[in-house]
């Protein structure tokens, strides 16, 4: 395949170049179905009214957004600010000790195979071009791809939760208050599956074994909070 005109050259897909928003929206979706499900899941279990059980789910689908985005939101900053810190640091070191820094990139490259000779050539040319990106990339493990960026993080954990969490809802078309609860129950277990297959699907992972993974942790979840829900219930809690 011909890229930019390079023969024998071919595009390739990464998942490091989108691995901040796909981790935070996996966490929302999978947070979202199952702390919303399970809450649902153990008011039902009381043996509170339906509109309890939709008020409860709702509370917990807005708080569990804001609470998603806002963890999100200074959770990446904070890693921002890390980030910001050590560049300034390696600027600082670069105009007071280029050599010194020189031989450390040189040292770097040898670590990885490279014939000192053309390890030496390697960073003098990386140093005249663009230093302090090339200590980056190879001393920090900075770059472009893998900069954190806190909104878009905050912004996909909230929505994804949103989508997650209102997935529970569905269960609410039954008939009956045990068919309202067991409906809950499996289309959150659905919704966690497919969830999973997206989540390998986009890192680009086999699907089986983060599909069954969530399923039996929110699983676990549901039941912990009906077994809680049932125990006020017979308890007159």
């Amino acid at each position: 395949m011909t890229f930019f005109g390079l023969p024998g050259s071919h595009r390739e897909g990464h998942a490091a170049g989108r691995a901040g928003w796909l981790r935070a929206a996996v966490l929302g979706a999978n947070d979202g179905l199952v702390s919303v499900a399970s809450l649902m899941v153990g008011l039902a279990a009381s043996g509170v009214s339906t509109s309890t059980v939709v008020t409860g789910g709702l509370a917990g689908l807005s708080a569990g957004a804001m609470s998603m985005a806002a963890g999100e939101y200074v959770s990446v900053s904070s890693q921002v600010d890390v980030e910001s810190a050590d560049r300034a640091k390696e600027a600082r070191e670069l105009a007071e000790a280029p050599d010194a820094e020189l031989a450390e990139l040189t040292a770097i490259y040898e670590g990885r195979g490279v014939p000192r000779e053309l390890a030496r050539r390697v960073a003098e040319a990386l140093h005249e071009a663009d230093p302090l990106k090339a200590h980056l990339r190879d001393e920090l493990g900075q770059s472009e791809h893998t900069a954190a960026h806190p909104l878009q993080a905050a912004l996909a954990s909230a929505s994804s939760f949103l989508g997650g969490g209102g997935v529970p809802f569905l269960g609410l078309l039954a008939g009956s208050a045990t068919a309202r609860l067991w409906l809950i129950v499996a289309v959150t277990l659905c919704g966690l599956a497919l969830a999973g297959v997206l989540a390998a699907r986009a890192a680009g992972t086999d699907v089986m074994r983060p599909a069954l993974r969530v399923v039996l942790g929110g699983g676990l979840a549901m039941a912990v909070t009906a077994a809680v829900g049932q125990l006020a219930h017979v308890s007159g809690l």
